[in-house]
């Protein structure tokens, strides 16, 4: 039998081989719209960063005054001693931002995922997922010992088909409000409708879309007007529109009550720090207050979609700061991403098994932190390097 080292390193030869090779950039500067790697100046677009968050002075200070008050960890697990007023302040404040009775914070988004999909199925009943969905949404399907099955992206027919094959005593119908690598939205008002024609449960994981959709950032559901009722799992983050770490479920008392007591990954994790949560806090006023935010973003988007047009970009369906440019070649992908980083531009190379084979892109990121000018040297550099 060959030895752990000549094994892995076997595979290792082969991704470099297809051009699927992942390597990390390391980063002197903190997350904004330039950012500074390897002793070069880069204008990112590459971040989720989608409101310009991450770096404001005023978040920066209630995280300084939260390890003041409660230090640099909370040392436990919520149920122990690792639930601060801070943390119990800032589930109040989500729970009354996103107009549902309470909301419950994660440590991530991943361990969110995990512990609400096993929490809530298992054995003989059905979890029925977007095929495009987030890699920590159908790891959560397939780990949690339900009959998992994925549906055609964003296909109402098929789900409905789906369901109405399912004897499943518990389905729980699972959707990212905004697709990441996509960028596009989903159909939620009628993914709803047909999820409670077939009395499904409907879980919305609306990490994109928080801070960004909606009249008062609210998201996917205040976008499309949907009340607890018709979705009655929320999920979000906030390592993205509020520029801090960690994730929340909001939902009805019994939801919380119940994530509480079954959701492994909330159990037994040690509690985000409390200064985090303060941060956090900060955040939230500051994201639902400066409407400006939104609408500088919106201003971005529509002159990257229209200069992309006039240059010939091969664009994806998408009006959410998540602008994907189709180069369907996974090894050119990665060449045109360094060229532009020779230009000053950071674009993420999309590549499989990220996105399906032969269908690398450029993940192109917007953010309320960038300006007008920013936008188009990004569309220059795309021009001149023949994306």
């Amino acid at each position: 039998m060959k030895s752990l080292d000549a094994t892995l390193q076997a595979a290792l030869d082969e991704r470099r081989q297809q051009h699927l090779f992942r390597q990390r950039v390391n980063v002197a500067s903190g997350c904004g719209p330039v950012l500074v790697v390897d002793g070069q100046s880069l204008i990112n677009f590459c971040s989720n960063d989608y409101l310009g968050l991450a770096g404001h002075p005023d978040i920066a200070a209630a995280l300084k005054s939260g390890v003041d008050t409660y230090g640099t960890g909370s040392g436990a697990s919520h149920l122990i001693s690792g639930h601060s007023v801070a943390h119990k302040k800032l589930e109040e404040q989500l729970a009354e931002f996103t107009g549902r009775p309470r909301a419950l914070l994660f440590s991530s988004g991943y361990m969110a995922n995990m512990g609400i999909i096993n929490a809530l199925v298992g054995r003989h009943d059905l979890v029925l997922q977007d095929q495009l969905n987030h890699a920590s949404l159908l790891d959560g399907g397939r780990l949690s010992r339900a009959d998992f099955k994925r549906y055609k992206h964003c296909s109402l027919s098929n789900l409905q088909a789906q369901l109405e094959q399912s004897s499943a005593s518990r389905k729980l119908v699972v959707t990212d409000g905004v697709f990441s690598m996509d960028g596009d939205i989903a159909p939620l008002s009628e993914i709803s409708a047909i999820a409670a024609e077939h009395s499904a449960w409907l879980m919305v994981d609306d990490a994109h879309g928080v801070g960004v959709l909606g009249a008062t950032g609210g998201g996917i559901v205040e976008q499309q007007n949907l009340a607890l009722e018709q979705v009655p799992i929320l999920m979000g983050t906030l390592g993205k529109s509020f520029g801090t770490f960690g994730a929340f479920v909001a939902g009805s008392e019994v939801l919380i009550d119940s994530l509480i007591q079954f959701a492994r990954s909330y159990i037994y994790t040690t509690a985000l720090p409390p200064s985090i949560a303060c941060a956090t806090s900060a955040s939230l006023k500051i994201l639902t207050e400066e409407q400006w935010r939104r609408d500088h973003l919106n201003v971005l988007i529509k002159r990257f979609r229209l200069g992309g047009q006039q240059i010939g970009l091969q664009l994806m369906a998408s009006d959410t700061p998540i602008q994907p440019v189709l180069i369907n070649d996974d090894a050119r992908v990665l060449e045109i991403s360094q060229q532009l980083r020779d230009k000053g531009i950071m674009v993420g190379a999309i590549r499989p098994p990220t996105v399906p084979q032969g269908s690398g892109r450029l993940r192109i990121c917007l953010s309320a932190g960038h300006s007008e000018q920013q936008v188009d040297q990004l569309l220059e550099a795309l021009e001149s390097v023949g994306a």
